[in-house]
């Protein structure tokens, strides 16, 4: 009896001190799982049903046609083929020069205004043109192509008053969407490329001093190295907005210029030639397909430009 007891009481710490465990305590981190799952399927739901499904419809209005004879949907090429010929590639080729051109110029007049900005010393300046910038960078569409008529248009108030006919000057071309286009790139540009500039660390700048570097110096071997990928980042953005605008282009130049936004909207109205809506989706199709090809060059630029400067 003596035994069992000093047996019993050798072993009554080691029970307590691993205690059994409680009922359901395995089964906690599958629920959290499965909760944190579950939060996140709405917005799959609206990603499936806001983007999803019109994607897939697109896709499928694209490569698919509607045969006059037995009225029976075919599978084809025949529309992405032919969004890529003729009027229709020279309207896909139009808006990738007005991008390029567009973004081109918004990126480096939108830096200079923001290093002049970050090299002020007044910050109500700063506060100022910043509001402004967010303000005049979501002023498009047809309140700014009306606004242009106003002041640059044939009968415009600056025409007038600069005798700008005389000159050749007409806003209804290329050169006027171009105008139109920066007045609301270039401040987004530099909403966009600020927090980069703000980003460059006054350590470097004395670092690169102290070692005897001077200024332009500094900025070729630091400052622009370290700034590329939020400037490439930058410029790739604005030709995204600009490939994507049609409001402004619309009403500003209607189809004295070609343009591929242009095309997919007298497609589907069927200005051009009845039965065209599937034409229409290959063209937007194309669309996406450049779109994707920015997203794929954007994101990379976007991660690099954080790891230096956040």
């Amino acid at each position: 009896m003596a035994e069992q007891a000093v047996q019993t009481v050798a072993e009554a710490p080691a029970e307590a001190a691993a205690p059994a465990p409680a009922p359901g305590s395995r089964r906690r981190p599958v629920r959290r799982g499965r909760a944190r799952w579950l939060a996140v399927v709405p917005f799959f739901v609206f990603l499936a049903v806001g983007f999803g499904l019109p994607a897939g419809t697109m896709a499928y209005g694209a490569f698919t046609a509607v045969d006059p004879t037995t009225g029976a949907t075919v599978f084809t090429t025949d529309n992405v083929t032919g969004s890529l010929s003729g009027v229709y590639a020279g309207g896909l080729a139009r808006s990738l020069e007005l991008s390029l051109l567009t973004a081109l110029l918004a990126t480096l007049a939108g830096t200079v205004v923001a290093q002049a900005l970050v090299a002020s010393k007044r910050p109500a300046l700063r506060r100022a043109v910043v509001s402004a910038c967010g303000v005049f960078a979501n002023f498009s569409g047809a309140p700014l192509a009306f606004a242009f008529i106003a002041t640059l248009g044939t009968t415009g108030t600056l025409t007038k008053l600069l005798s700008l006919g005389s000159t050749g000057f007409s806003l209804y071309t290329f050169t006027g969407l171009v105008l139109a286009y920066l007045y609301f790139m270039i401040p987004l540009m530099v909403v966009t490329v600020l927090p980069a500039l703000d980003g460059l660390r006054s350590q470097w700048r004395e670092a690169a001093a102290s070692c005897g570097a001077t200024r332009g110096q500094f900025w070729r071997h630091i400052g622009v190295p370290v700034l590329t990928p939020s400037l490439l980042g930058g410029a790739v953005l604005m030709f995204g907005t600009a490939f994507a605008s049609h409001a402004t282009a619309a009403v500003l130049v209607g189809g004295s210029v070609e343009l591929i936004t242009i095309q997919i909207a007298n497609a589907l109205n069927g200005n051009v030639l009845a039965g065209q809506e599937n034409l229409a989706l290959a063209m937007s199709l194309n669309m996406v397909v450049v779109a994707l090809l920015v997203m794929a060059v954007q994101i990379p630029l976007q991660r690099r430009s954080a790891r230096w400067l956040g």
